[in-house]
């Protein structure tokens, strides 16, 4: 009887090792799918991000939802396809942009830029009028619009250069801007869009003055879900 049961402890025992190695490896795996580490190389999103910041980009929202206005992405870069580079989306596929110096006007909408701090402001490229974004491609900026290289210069974003929405900065620490990118939503409140109706279906409804990442938390509590199922599972 005493052997039975030691058999059976050392039996529960190697299922529960090889149960949480299984586990590691499937969150590690699903991680490395859903999410990828960048380092800011440049000051063009200054003072939102700065240059040699760390920061984490969500690579799995944009499979259930559109990018939409506000959001600061990582993208292939048009100019160079063997450089990643990080902007904010300033208008979708259907709007209708105009930029006169420092400027932005979406579709009739004057933008009050927030994130645009007056000592980055300025803008060394040609007016831009009344254009309009085409299907599947995206327009951003940098909000250092003094130095950043963006589609005021070399054109739009397509669709299929887009990696994923930059969600988290974590390193250093201690700095202003540590932590979620806020939402910046309400800039683009009074901008209507023109897109397709497939786009409009796709895309959520903002919440206005939400300052939570709520695509970023779900993504940061996948470990955690993982880890509850495992748990439940032993103890049923």
């Amino acid at each position: 009887m005493k052997e039975e049961k030691r058999n059976d402890k050392q039996y529960r025992l190697i299922r529960e090792i090889i149960e949480t190695i299984i586990l590691t490896i499937l969150m590690f795996v699903v991680i490395n799918l859903a999410i990828q580490n960048y380092d800011v190389d440049g000051p063009s999103m200054e003072p939102s991000l700065h240059n040699q910041e760390r920061i984490v980009v969500d690579k799995v929202s944009y499979h259930f939802r559109s990018p939409s206005r506000g959001d600061v992405i990582v993208f292939v870069a048009p100019p160079d396809p063997a450089l990643d580079y990080v902007k904010r989306i300033i208008a979708l596929p259907g709007d209708t942009l105009t930029i006169k110096g420092t400027t932005v006007i979406v579709d009739n909408a004057v933008l009050k830029e927030t994130y645009v701090a007056d000592g980055y402001q300025g803008n060394p490229y040609q007016p831009i009028i009344n254009q309009r974004v085409p299907a599947n491609d995206y327009f951003v900026m940098g909000d250092d619009r003094k130095n950043s290289s963006d589609s005021r210069d070399w054109g739009f974003v397509p669709r299929q250069n887009i990696i994923g929405r930059a969600t988290l900065v974590y390193w250093p620490l201690g700095l202003s801007n540590s932590g979620f990118l806020p939402d910046v939503s309400s800039v683009f409140a009074d901008v209507h869009t023109k897109a397709t109706k497939a786009n409009i279906s796709a895309a959520p409804v903002p919440l206005k003055g939400s300052t939570f990442d709520t695509d970023g938390m779900v993504l940061f509590a996948m470990p955690g879900f993982f880890l509850v199922c495992s748990r439940c599972r032993k103890q049923s």
